[in-house]
């Protein structure tokens, strides 16, 4: 990565800078690697999805700049932040985040190693970052006109894509498992473009478009936008919210394929998703 800034308060601040430098977009992350600082809209949970419009920090990726002014405002927002995070889908890079993961007891390298070979692609030399726990982001760059949606597992087990909307936590973060760094070699070098076979490996399978019907009314908008704001750990947590309060309000049924659409769209596998929806129709004595 880039030299740290000798001026910046806090180590987090300064990898966070460097990392602006190269044109990727932070924001500050807890030691738990979620976004430090808190949404102002925490007392509205089921409000209209705000992306930052209201003009307050606390939007999580939303928040993400690679102004240096405007990064030193949020760190200054969040002094207790020991990382950051970088901003994937946006321009210039369109960086595409392949997380290889090590606790999910597959060997994930060999699995992307797999998949290479059986679909003819190559990993390119990228940077890579090293985890605490032993597992690899591999950098990589998409096009600028293609959206990469976030997924977990998958394109194989232990294999979690970070795309628009989600992030990477960056090199030289602290967190409460250990420090992020990269990986020997790799520091210099810019993020390679995704190899075509992979990417349309990552592109969900066309579909048809959903909507919520006319009858849900703005509710069930609110709800389903509810849903697509929602960070990595919480994803099931506000689905199931939002299902109850679907059911709840008897609008369940029609709401159930735009939250899975929803669901699915943040990088929760379909399955598991009908799965808790089904969960929130039964605590609520309505069937799905």
């Amino acid at each position: 990565m880039a030299t740290t800034d000798r001026q910046a308060t806090t180590p987090a601040l300064a990898h966070a800078l460097s990392a602006a430098e190269r044109g990727l977009a932070v924001i500050p992350l807890s030691r738990a690697k979620l976004p430090a600082l808190r949404s102002p809209h925490h007392d509205d949970p089921a409000g209209p999805a705000c992306r930052g419009a209201c003009g307050r920090f606390g939007h999580g990726v939303y928040d993400a700049s690679s102004d240096p002014a405007r990064i030193r405002e949020l760190f200054a927002a969040a002094p207790r932040a020991t990382g950051y995070g970088i901003a994937c889908g946006l321009p210039p890079h369109h960086l595409i985040g392949v997380d290889l993961d090590t606790k999910s007891g597959t060997d994930s390298s060999a699995a992307l190693r797999e998949l290479a070979l059986r679909h003819l692609f190559t990993i390119p030399e990228t940077v890579v970052v090293i985890t605490p726990s032993g597992g690899r982001h591999l950098w990589l760059t998409g096009p600028p006109d293609v959206v990469v949606p976030n997924s977990a597992g998958r394109l194989a087990p232990g294999i979690d894509i970070r795309g628009a909307g989600g992030y990477l936590v960056g090199p030289g973060s602290r967190t409460d498992h250990g420090v992020y760094s990269t990986a020997p070699g790799t520091a210099h070098l810019a993020p390679a473009a995704c190899p075509p076979a992979l990417l349309r490996l990552l592109l969900p399978a066309p579909r048809a478009p959903q909507h919520a019907p006319p009858s849900t009314g703005h509710h069930g908008q609110g709800l389903i936008q509810f849903v697509l704001a929602a960070h990595e750990g919480q994803r099931n947590t506000r689905l199931f919210w939002a299902a109850c309060r679907a059911y709840e309000n008897g609008i369940g049924p029609a709401l159930l394929a735009p939250l899975v659409d929803a669901a699915v769209r943040t990088g929760l596998p379909e399955r598991e998703a009908r799965a808790t929806i089904a969960s929130a129709a039964r605590m609520t004595g309505r069937r799905p």
